[in-house]
């Protein structure tokens, strides 16, 4: 199966290029915080093999059609401080989907990365719909959503089975190709003047 373009990419404090296995540490680093999985819905990482399959799994999801996983790169720092990418990936849709170190929250970084996997989205993978989609609980998670300019849609009632085995509900919000094109997202065009993308074949800013 031919395997969905993944670019480097570099904000102004970030890049965010494929995850892999010499991030074991800075993955597990985040992945046991209490604070991390379950506002995502997994359960924290108990020691650093589990970081280690979820990571083997962030490849193999590239064989299976998926685009795969972002790892989100601290430019200064040279770490790994989150994941982000595309899931649920099928032809013109796609759901964005993010966990970020809670020792870098509050500093803008989770939107920088977003933006960047929203550019993605609409630039390269050509999708006609990106969804978002956070728990009721999770606070930050909205903050985020609506910043970016997701458009709520609703709430889906018992749509997610938690790690925990609790059915729970959870808000949807999307970006369409229209949304996208008819300036309903007023972040978009600074922060293209700023975006570098690399990877063979693109030429998509700043190269």
């Amino acid at each position: 199966m031919l395997k969905l373009p993944l670019p480097e990419m570099t904000t102004k404090n970030l890049i965010l290029r494929k995850l892999s296995l010499r991030d074991i540490a800075d993955v597990f680093e985040y992945a046991q915080s209490p604070l991390v999985g379950p506002n995502a819905g997994w359960q924290p990482h108990e020691n650093i093999s589990e970081s280690e399959e979820f990571i083997k799994y962030s490849i193999k999801k590239r064989e299976f059609g998926q685009p795969g996983i972002f790892a989100i790169v601290h430019r200064d720092h040279n770490k790994v401080i989150g994941t982000i990418e595309v899931h649920s990936y099928k032809e013109y849709k796609g759901e964005i989907g993010f966990v970020l170190n809670p020792r870098y929250w509050g500093k803008g970084y989770i939107l920088e990365a977003a933006m960047a996997v929203i550019v993605y989205a609409f630039e390269i993978l050509e999708l006609e719909r990106l969804q978002y989609g956070y728990f009721l609980f999770n606070k930050r998670s909205e903050r985020v959503c609506q910043k970016l300019g997701f458009q709520f849609e609703g709430i889906l009632r018992k749509k997610f089975q938690n790690y925990d085995g609790v059915v729970i509900d959870e808000a949807v919000a999307s970006i369409t190709k229209e949304d996208y094109r008819n300036g309903s997202l007023p972040w978009l065009d600074e922060f293209k003047k700023a975006l570098k993308v690399d990877y063979e074949g693109f030429t998509l800013y700043n190269q």
